[in-house]
């Protein structure tokens, strides 16, 4: 058994190549409309009484990846589609106080007991969000709910330039209870219409009879393509998903000793994101701080190396030198505050 670990693991030093990023003429031209609406001077969020003009932070949102992403997500229907949906998200993370009312301190009494964890990455370094509904503590949806968009806040956050989706890695083993539908499904709405275009893989362990059951229950309200996406019962190592130093050991097989102390993890977690979110909004506004900006330029690393997806695909092996900088001991906490 290995050393025991209590903190996240450093982001891969790696970068995946995204074919859907070479536009063709039509997919330019929406995408400059697109561009074109929020970079007015004169814009306001619709929907928003006082205070509608976009603040550094949306501008900073609002990248030359978002816009994509939600082109994507409309299959390109058109520049009106897409500007609509982004709208709405706009609106809805004023509103739902993504930048302050959401934040670590209010969600952390949801935290304490480690039901949500963001540990390492996938082969395609897309980074891994553990979720353990044994480990429920509260009974307050509100709070439950805003918990799930602050971790999916963290986990863009450890998204290394060219990753835009995430690893989502459930288990239902030690007596996990169903949540709730009213809260599952309301989850699912703000997965499917604000973070269009970020799940890339489901992996889900343990599944009971009743949950079986409650997932045909929820299956009409789960997008086509993110239900292709989900994997019931993988063996993540065997299957190339994860290399083993990635990977926890318990149930997932992997060769980490993870251990959720939450005095150890909580302040790393925090401390890293923050640390990383500054760096960026920093050389952000040292590129003209502006709508459309490339997180390719603001998310810089020395000597990426770069995924090839196809082999990825079929069995991707990265080495783990190149990828990992695990920290092992409190010591290293900073280092990882720091990165």
């Amino acid at each position: 058994m290995s050393e025991k670990i209590y903190v996240p693991i450093s982001p891969p030093t790696l970068l995946e190549s995204d074919p859907r990023a070479n536009l063709s003429d039509v997919e330019r031209a929406l995408y400059e409309e697109v561009l074109k609406h929020f970079s007015d001077s004169e814009y306001q969020i619709p929907g928003i009484e006082e205070k509608g003009r976009l603040t550094e932070a949306e501008k900073f949102w609002l990248s030359y990846e978002c816009l994509l992403r939600y082109l994507r997500a409309v299959k390109w229907k058109s520049a009106a589609a897409a500007i609509t949906r982004l709208e709405s998200t706009l609106k809805w993370r004023r509103e739902y106080g993504i930048e302050d009312i959401v934040s670590a301190s209010h969600v952390e009494p949801e935290a304490v007991t480690g039901k949500q964890v963001l540990f390492g990455y996938d082969t395609r370094g897309r980074p891994a969000l553990y979720l353990f509904p044994s480990r429920q503590n509260t009974d307050e949806p509100t709070r439950q709910i805003q918990m799930t968009v602050w971790m999916l806040e963290r986990t863009i956050d450890l998204m290394g330039p060219g990753i835009e989706t995430l690893a989502l890695l459930i288990n239902y083993g030690d007596k996990a209870g169903n949540p709730s539908l009213g809260v599952a499904r309301t989850v699912l709405n703000i997965l499917q219409d604000h973070y269009p275009e970020r799940l890339g893989a489901a992996l889900i362990l343990n599944v009971p009879f009743l949950l079986n059951a409650f997932y045909k229950l929820i299956n009409p309200f789960i997008d086509p393509v993110s239900r292709e996406k989900m994997k019931f019962n993988p063996e993540p190592v065997k299957d190339g998903l994860f290399t083993g130093d990635m990977l926890m050991s318990e149930w997932w097989g992997g060769d980490q000793n993870f251990e959720y102390i939450h005095e150890k993890y909580w302040p790393a977690l925090v401390g890293s994101c923050e640390a990383r979110r500054a760096s960026w909004l920093e050389k952000w506004r040292a590129l003209g701080g502006k709508v459309g900006l490339k997180e390719w330029e603001y998310k810089d690393i020395d000597t990426p190396q770069v995924v090839d997806t196809k082999a990825a695909d079929a069995k991707a092996v990265v080495d783990s030198e190149k990828i990992s900088d695990v920290l092992t001991t409190e010591s290293r906490v900073p280092t990882l505050a720091a990165a």
